[in-house]
């Protein structure tokens, strides 16, 4: 097999100093040297850190995003309005499925998303395209159909809570446990669990003001 290249090293590198450090921790310098490429390296092959980590986010997120559209066509195939349940399996199951818990490249991707929903760097947010809003908006307008009663904007919230509380998951359960602590849950029962856990918390009243 040949080596990887230095582009996809630096990516590579990129990804685990962004998920560890976050944007503004992690320099050009620290992507390079852990690539093994020169200092320039990063300016040829993107153009700036901003277009790596953007490039970095993308390929981690492109197939969640791909295999969530796909759920949900899956899903409106069969019924114009699906249950909350099955909205929120095509929603959060890609992220279990793509990120897997038992080894590290999976866990680094849960901290990366980690990483990009609290980091508050703006070049953190600018590498959002025209896929994702619209697999977002697609998904809202599915969820305000099955829970009409919710407001928009508490409904986006719960939709960025279950991204939140699947990327703590999957880095979690890749961490040791704490000492007298369960040994956390991974592969299909967590995926359960947590389906189970974000639908009764998708579903439930609206806030009072």
């Amino acid at each position: 097999m040949a080596p990887p290249d230095t582009r996809t090293q630096l990516l590579d590198a990129a990804e685990r100093l962004f998920a560890e450090n976050g944007y503004r921790g992690t320099s050009v310098r620290a992507i390079t040297d852990l690539a093994g490429a020169n200092l320039a390296a990063v300016g040829y092959h993107f153009g700036s850190k901003a277009r790596l980590l953007a490039e970095v986010v993308r390929r981690v997120v492109d197939p969640l995003t791909a295999a969530q559209r796909a759920g949900l066509d899956e899903l409106l195939a069969r019924t114009p309005d699906p249950p909350v349940a099955d909205l929120v399996e095509a929603f959060a199951g890609p992220l279990f499925d793509e990120m897997p818990a038992g080894d590290e490249s999976g866990a680094r991707r849960s901290r990366l998303i980690m990483t990009i929903l609290s980091d508050p760097a703006e070049e953190a947010r600018s590498w959002t395209g025209p896929d994702e809003a619209a697999v977002s908006e697609r998904y809202l307008a599915a969820f305000g159909r099955a829970l009409p009663g919710l407001p928009p904007e508490e409904l986006l919230f719960r939709m960025r809570g279950i991204l939140a509380v699947t990327a703590v998951d999957r880095a979690e359960v890749h961490n040791r446990p704490s000492p007298g602590c369960p040994t956390p849950a991974a592969g299909e029962t967590a995926k359960r669990w947590a389906i189970t856990f974000l639908t009764a918390a998708m579903s439930a009243p609206p806030t009072g003001t």
